[in-house]
C-alpha cells in the first residue's frame, strides 16, 4: 500500500512523530511523552546517562536504552526559551535557572574526561580561518573576536559542567526548573562556559540568571565563551544546513562584539 493507504488506517488519536532535530551526526525524535535520541556514538549516550545519574539536579527518567536509541521521559513544563526568539520566562525563572546550575557547579568533580585548553582552542582558530577563507564573515569581526575569546582559554578551576547548556535544555513551569535535558557533553569544565550558553544570544538576561547563582563570576570570561562559542558553532552550522545567520543567533552575536 501506498502513504495514502497507510495514513487512512491510521487512528486519528495516534501520537505524531515530531523531529525535534536532525542531522548526520544524531537524531532527536518526540513521540507523545516519549523522547527518541538516536545516536550511533555510543560513548556519547554512555556519557549523557552517567551524567543524568551523578547530577544532583532534576533530569528526564530513562525509560530504556537499545543502541543507538535512548528513550527518555518528557519533562513537565517548557524550554526556558529558544535561541533567535524573544523570552518571555520571568526573572524568578531565570534565577530558579541559576540556582540549579550553580547546584550543579558545587557538586563534586564526576568521573567524566575535560577536554582540554589546547584542544578547545585549536577547534576555534580552525573555524575562524574557515570563516575567513569562505568570505562568511569580515576578516575584522573573526579578528576581534578571536581576541575576546583569549580570555576564555585561561586555565581555571574545574567543576562538574552540562557543557552543553543551551536556553532550549532548562525547563520551566512557572518560576520552577522542572529539569535540564541533553547531557552527552557533561564533565569537568568551566563554570563560566554553562553561564554562557545559558544565555548565549539572551545577554540582558545573565543578570536574572546571576540572581539565582550568585555574583562570584568572572563576567569577562562569560562574554568571551560568547565570542568563542559563536566562532565555534558558525563553521558547523552551515555545513549542516542551519542558518547562523537567523536573527538573535550566532552571526548577530558576533556582530555585536564589535
Amino acid at each position: 500500500m501506498g502513504a495514502h493507504g497507510s495514513a487512512a488506517g491510521w487512528p486519528a488519536d495516534a501520537p505524531q512523530v515530531q523531529v525535534v532535530v536532525a542531522h548526520p551526526q544524531r537524531a532527536t525524535l518526540r513521540v507523545g511523552d516519549v523522547f527518541l535520541k538516536i545516536d550511533p556514538n555510543q560513548a556519547h549516550t554512555d556519557v549523557e546517562v552517567e551524567a543524568m545519574a551523578l547530577a544532583p539536579v532534576p533530569t528526564p527518567q530513562v525509560l530504556w536504552r537499545q543502541p543507538p536509541v535512548l528513550a527518555l521521559a518528557a519533562l513537565p513544563g517548557t524550554a526556558l526559551g529558544r535561541l533567535g526568539e524573544r523570552t518571555t520566562a520571568p526573572a524568578a525563572a531565570w534565577a530558579a535557572a541559576g540556582a540549579v546550575v550553580r547546584r550543579l557547579h558545587d557538586a563534586p568533580l564526576p568521573p567524566l574526561p575535560r577536554r582540554s585548553t589546547d584542544e578547545v582552542a585549536a577547534e576555534v582558530d580552525e573555524a575562524c580561518a574557515w570563516l575567513v577563507a569562505n568570505d562568511v564573515l569580515p576578516a575584522d569581526v573573526v579578528a576581534r573576536n578571536r581576541r575576546l575569546a583569549d580570555v576564555a582559554l585561561r586555565p581555571r578551576t574545574p567543576v562538574f559542567v552540562h557543557g552543553d547548556l543551551q536556553i532550549s535544555h532548562v525547563f520551566v513551569d512557572g518560576e520552577v526548573v522542572t529539569g535540564v535535558i541533553d547531557w552527552s557533553e557533561a564533565g569537568q569544565g568551566d563554570a563560566t562556559y554553562d553561564l554562557a550558553s545559558l544565555t548565549f544570544g539572551h545577554e540582558e538576561r545573565l543578570g536574572d540568571l546571576l540572581g539565582g547563582y550568585g555574583t562570584d563570576v568572572d563576567l569577562d570570561a562569560v562574554r568571551a565563551w560568547w565570542s568563542l562559542r559563536a566562532l565555534r558553532a558558525t563553521p558547523w552550522l552551515i555545513r549542516h544546513g542551519f542558518d547562523p545567520f537567523l536573527p538573535g543567533c550566532e552571526v548577530d552575536v558576533l556582530m555585536s562584539r564589535m
